[in-house]
């Protein structure tokens, strides 16, 4: 099925695992001070252990560990940057790489731009939101929604966690069925980033009813039985509403770009 090899999974599982506080790698769970980073490159490397030789190998070694260290705390920043610009959206402020710079990434200010990038890219992927620069003399950045979906802008209102990136999902597998698409494959796609029918999100909420039913009745999407479909099985249309605020290409040039 093409919905199971779409381009945007593999971005996705990234995001949903660096949301999972219980793996590894969640950058929510690495707290990697600054100077713990600036410790790593230096004592080992000239260590030259009990020969008197030179240990290349513990060199390249250290080398690495930098690098990984300084990628963990990059994450970390990237995590950070994401929840002070979700803060400047409920708001309904806008902020500026002065303020992102002196408030997220003091001790970070060379790598402004990959971290914004992330932290973009996350925001995206997991909520539906987009960074716009709307001011660039003055680096000014709001968070817009993504395809123009208006869904994120009522939960602003009521001040709760931004959902449109899930909907997105579900548009784009739909889009790319043309019409529909079957509702075993629609969850056989989303558990591929943690969302389960019946389990409970911490985001998105309970998935099947938000599917099913809240998003059915904002317009958003159409659940209904296969005709003559035996056993019987349910499929997943486009809702009226979301042909009005956004469109199949719009949806399609969105992958193109994830």
């Amino acid at each position: 099925s093409s919905s199971s090899s779409l381009p945007v999974w593999g971005t996705l599982e990234e995001m949903a695992a660096a949301e999972t506080a219980s793996l590894p790698q969640s950058p929510v769970g690495v707290c990697l001070s600054p100077t713990a980073m600036a410790d790593t490159p230096g004592s080992q490397s000239e260590d030259h252990g009990p020969s008197g030789q030179d240990e290349v190998p513990s060199t390249s070694h250290d080398h690495e560990d930098a690098s990984s260290s300084l990628q963990d705390a990059l994450r970390v920043k990237k995590n950070e940057l994401a929840q002070f610009l979700l803060s400047r959206y409920f708001a309904r402020e806008p902020t500026t790489k002065a303020e992102l710079l002196n408030s997220v990434l003091r001790d970070y200010q060379d790598h402004f731009v990959v971290v914004l990038g992330q932290a973009s890219e996350y925001l995206q992927l997991v909520f539906g939101l987009e960074v716009k620069e709307v001011d660039p003399s003055e680096y000014t950045y709001i968070l817009v929604p993504t395809l123009g979906l208006t869904l994120n802008e009522m939960l602003r209102d009521e001040q709760r966690l931004p959902k449109a990136g899930l909907l997105v999902i579900v548009l784009c597998l739909i889009a790319v069925e043309v019409n529909s698409a079957p509702e075993e494959a629609i969850w056989g796609a989303l558990s591929r980033i943690g969302v389960y029918p019946g389990s409970e999100h911490y985001i998105y909420g309970e998935p099947r009813e938000l599917l099913t039913q809240v998003w059915v009745q904002e317009g958003y999407l159409e659940y209904r039985q296969v005709p003559d479909s035996n056993p019987a099985c349910s499929e997943f249309l486009w809702g009226p509403r979301a042909y009005v605020e956004t469109s199949k290409s719009e949806v399609l040039e969105y992958l193109d770009r994830v």
